[in-house]
């Protein structure tokens, strides 16, 4: 039996090395931008900087799509740069501008995504649709709404975190833990 386990174990150690080397087989070149990387200097839902939410949205969108056999590029790229803006949506003055963050943000991210990289037309709608139900206007793509989904819950998940653990600095990718 434990021979048994012993594979599946070492299968499963594997599978998981494979799929996270293709995951960064998909985003590397853009955690190697200077802009990307700047996501991760501000605080996004209190208990994570934007870049470490951007990436847990990115991976666990991309792991999802892996198991539906959907484009998990597509999914990878665009989940890391749904949230590519660079101001704090709770100061008072950016709050006194505009339709407000929800609104806003997804054109200002899809902006500075063509900046950085060429996308393509599934990557670009879930950057710009990522708000839907907040918005009204719902992804045109099937990718879109694993993007969404996901993000809506790690939103509550950091959320939730910041309640139970309010002084906690928030989690980075660059910082020593």
């Amino acid at each position: 039996m434990s021979t048994v386990l012993g594979s599946l174990k070492s299968r499963w150690k594997g599978y998981i090395s494979g799929i996270n080397d293709e995951f960064y087989g998909h985003v590397g070149e853009l955690l190697e931008n200077d802009k990307v990387m700047r996501l991760d200097s501000f605080t996004h839902h209190h208990g994570v900087t934007r870049l470490r939410h951007s990436l847990d949205v990115a991976y666990s969108s991309f792991f999802i799509s892996k198991l539906l056999r959907w484009d998990s590029r597509s999914i990878a790229r665009a989940g890391l740069l749904h949230d590519l803006f660079f101001y704090d949506w709770r100061d008072d003055d950016y709050v006194k501008r505009g339709r407000g963050h929800a609104f806003d943000h997804p054109e200002v991210s899809l902006q500075n995504a063509r900046e950085i990289c060429k996308l393509n037309k599934i990557e670009e709608d879930i950057i710009r649709r990522h708000m839907w139900l907040v918005t009204l206007t719902p992804p045109r793509y099937k990718e879109g709404y694993i993007v969404t989904l996901v993000d809506k819950i790690c939103a509550v998940r950091e959320l939730a975190l910041s309640i139970i653990y309010p002084s906690r600095p928030p989690r980075s990718v660059t910082a020593k833990l």
